[in-house]
């Protein structure tokens, strides 16, 4: 369970970033034939992304239930949180990248990479505790949960692995120091996390006025 709610999220948004980032190019003809609002093709790609995740997260479910889940209302509320948050983020960065793929192709090379690297900067295959234990630099946990994708992924797994554990399990997992909840995870970095969002949607939507003209002249 701790494993593939996270790799569900990272599947949720390496699924809204590519096709974010491809979006405009995807639909050149459309662009230079008809005029409609542009930014409809990132948003797409989020609906898309949603439609390809549903069956995964009902899979997690299942899962979740076979092994005992008895989540509470604030769990149960974390995991929309964190579908949101991969909804904005994955937007913000579709959009940046959909523009400069109009007119850099090239940048469906960074776009690969940089998901290749989502799944390691993320505690997806491993515990967030051991960012700070093998990672020697002040503060690293403060920059490593400044990424979406960490929070988003903390999230799912307080709402869905936490509640499978039992009291004893929960006790013996913090006494060896290896999980526990990101301190302030609801209160501080939940807000961070859509606050860098944010600041990346608005970039991406300026980039996108500033070079909308010449779309159809560079597809």
């Amino acid at each position: 369970v701790y494993l593939f709610s996270g790799i569900i999220v990272i599947n949720f948004f390496s699924e809204c970033f590519s096709n974010g980032a491809r979006a405009f190019v995807v639909n050149g003809a459309l662009i230079k034939k008809i005029y409609l609002p542009r930014q409809l093709f990132s948003l797409s790609t989020i609906w898309v992304g949603i439609i390809h995740f549903l069956p995964q997260i009902l899979v997690l479910f299942v899962a979740c239930f076979v092994v005992g889940w008895s989540p509470d209302i604030k769990q149960i509320l974390a995991a929309a949180v964190g579908i949101v948050l991969i909804m904005l983020f994955g937007l913000a960065v579709g959009m940046i990248f959909g523009v400069a793929n109009v007119f850099f192709r090239d940048s469906e090379n960074l776009v690969d990479m940089f998901l290749m690297m989502a799944t390691w900067l993320s505690p997806v295959m491993y515990s967030w505790t051991m960012v700070a234990r093998e990672v020697q630099i002040p503060h690293i946990e403060q920059i490593y949960m400044t990424n979406p994708l960490s929070v988003a992924v903390e999230l799912f797994h307080y709402a869905f692995w936490q509640p499978t554990l039992s009291v004893e399990q929960q006790g013996f997992l913090l006494e060896a120091g290896n999980w526990h909840m990101f301190p302030h995870l609801l209160t501080i970095w939940v807000p961070v996390a859509f606050g860098v969002s944010l600041v990346l949607l608005l970039l991406g939507n300026y980039l996108f006025r500033k070079f909308e003209g010449n779309f159809a002249q560079e597809l």
